[in-house]
């Protein structure tokens, strides 16, 4: 995740074309430039990835330096991708749509191994980040949550392989979890308390 991906390694090479003034390669022909009106400087390139004469790419550029794509990979008219590039042309985070709809709710960050290690989520898709899940091999091991919107978490989610290990909550609202739900392997469940608010949990009396 951590390198351009070909849309980006194209519009990085198109730049390179252009500032050397050629102007005549395939690239450059189905790349579209957009400059600044007053500086001259380039800010957006419009790119047809697959040739078929619709825009489905466009890089947010400061000068020959990229720092957004927006990618519209089944050409509905909705983003379907957005990537972020640091100043050192690194892919930081990938956005994307968690209803497919064309808003922005969701952001992946990748190990350099390419693997998903963190997912943050807008719950409200306000651009709020309520939820952060942790990945390990692609594979969901935990997860902290807002759910009141407070901006403090107040629910933690921890997994066992494929299912729910144990969920969380700060009912208190101490900033700690103070009751949880222990799920064994075969989908039993029983409810922990930490009275004292010091990390001890001990099962409910029956």
């Amino acid at each position: 995740m951590n390198r351009l991906n070909p849309e980006a390694l194209v519009i990085v090479l198109a730049c390179t074309l252009m500032s050397a003034g050629c102007q005549r390669g395939e690239a450059s022909k189905r790349i579209q430039p957009v400059y600044d009106e007053k500086t001259g400087k380039l800010q957006l390139l419009k790119y047809d990835s697959n040739g078929n004469g619709t825009i489905d790419t466009w890089s947010y550029m400061d000068g020959a330096r990229v720092v957004r794509i927006e990618i519209d990979k089944n050409e509905d008219g909705l983003i379907d991708r957005w990537e972020y590039y640091g100043p050192d042309q690194k892919l930081e985070k990938v956005g994307f749509s968690r209803a497919n709809d064309g808003k922005e709710d969701a952001w992946s960050y990748a190990a350099p191994d390419g693997t998903v290690t963190r997912i943050e989520v807008s719950t409200e898709r306000d651009g709020k980040i309520t939820r952060i899940e942790h990945y390990a091999q692609n594979k969901l091991v935990s997860a902290e949550e807002d759910a009141d919107g407070d901006g403090k978490i107040d629910k933690w989610e921890t997994y066992d392989g494929d299912h729910l290990a144990s969920i969380a909550f700060d009912v208190a609202h101490r900033g700690t979890p103070d009751r949880r739900l222990v799920y064994g392997p075969d989908g039993t469940a029983r409810m922990e308390f930490d009275v004292a608010g010091d990390g001890h949990f001990v099962p409910a009396k029956k």
